[in-house]
């Protein structure tokens, strides 16, 4: 009887182990392709070095889609499929929606990869190795990219629209946001440091320039001269004035006197559980790095597809 039981629960045991690994698979490594595709990373970079070098503004805008994709049922690449009989994209989403960019550039790196290793590089880590290139290319730190992602099959506008934080966000939607993906408060505050590079259009900073009383004076003056209160929609502003193709902590001093572009920046400096991060990441440039650095490889690590899960698309923009 004991046998039985032991036995049993052996099974059990065996079943569950292969229902976790069926289900995640193995775990991210940067040296995923270091056999299937050596020249993997050194593409990648070739290619987005050449995106920054024609347009430095790239570089945000590969570091944003990686941002929007993990936040979005996982990093898996879902973000980069078009829309299909079957489902409605995350292109066309709220946040995305005429903002999101750096598609064609995807498409390009994914071009030169299918070259030299078909059917081996997944679009997912693609967007996880261009936001650190891009990162690194504008003045900011490097880390090792954990990969091994698989693609989506799917997408949803949906939950585009829903997991997406707004820049209308006050700091507890903030927070509440990133805590469902698993990212505390230092996360927050590192990740928002992204917004050292990129522009946001006047519909993101209305607002922030005319509602707003937590701003400086002269600042809230030139947002309104730029932006006024209909029209001119698209109108963009740099997320940094200071150094805004740099990537520096000069978010981070913006904040501190008041000059966050958003509201949602703002919220980090105003007299709450988020102060002291901002004020020690905008005292010590290389602190900023190092959290950003960890909580990159955090944020890349949001329900990952691996294993069986997925599949490697050939085209970034189509299931195969």
């Amino acid at each position: 009887m004991a046998k039985a039981c032991s036995l049993l629960l052996l099974l059990v045991f065996a079943v569950s182990v292969a229902s976790v690994v069926g289900s995640h698979g193995s775990k991210l490594s940067p040296e995923y392709y270091k056999s299937t595709c050596p020249e993997a990373l050194s593409i990648v970079e070739a290619r987005v070095e050449a995106a920054l070098n024609k347009e430095p503004r790239m570089g945000a805008s590969l570091l944003r889609l990686h941002f929007h994709d993990c936040f979005v049922n996982g990093c898996d690449g879902s973000i980069l499929l078009d829309d299909n009989p079957v489902f409605a994209g995350e292109k066309t989403a709220a946040p995305n929606n005429n903002s999101a960019r750096g598609y064609d550039v995807v498409d390009d790196i994914k071009a030169e990869l299918e070259k030299a290793c078909p059917g081996v590089v997944s679009c997912a880590d693609i967007l996880a190795i261009a936001a650190r290139d891009s990162t690194v290319v504008l003045g900011g730190p490097s880390w090792k990219v954990k990969l091994g992602r698989r693609d989506s099959t799917t997408a949803s506008k949906n939950a585009a629209r829903k997991f997406i934080p707004a820049p209308s966000f006050n700091l507890s939607a903030l927070i509440i946001n990133f805590h469902a993906q698993g990212l505390s408060l230092k996360d927050l505050v590192a990740l928002s440091g992204a917004h050292t590079i990129g522009l946001a259009r006047c519909t993101s900073f209305r607002a922030r320039a005319y509602d707003d009383s937590n701003i400086n004076p002269s600042f809230a003056k030139s947002l309104r001269r730029r932006c006024p209160r209909t029209g001119r929609d698209n109108v963009p502003r740099s997320l940094d004035l200071r150094t805004p193709k740099y990537f520096d902590n000069f978010y981070f001093r913006n904040l501190l006197k008041k000059k966050g572009l958003l509201h949602s920046d703002q919220e980090l400096f105003n007299g709450a559980s988020t102060d002291s991060l901002v004020k020690k990441y905008a005292a010590n440039s290389s602190r900023f790095f190092k959290q950003f650095s960890k909580s990159m490889i955090k944020m890349g690590n949001i329900k990952p597809l691996t294993g069986n899960s997925g599949e490697i698309r050939t085209n970034c923009r189509k299931v195969n």
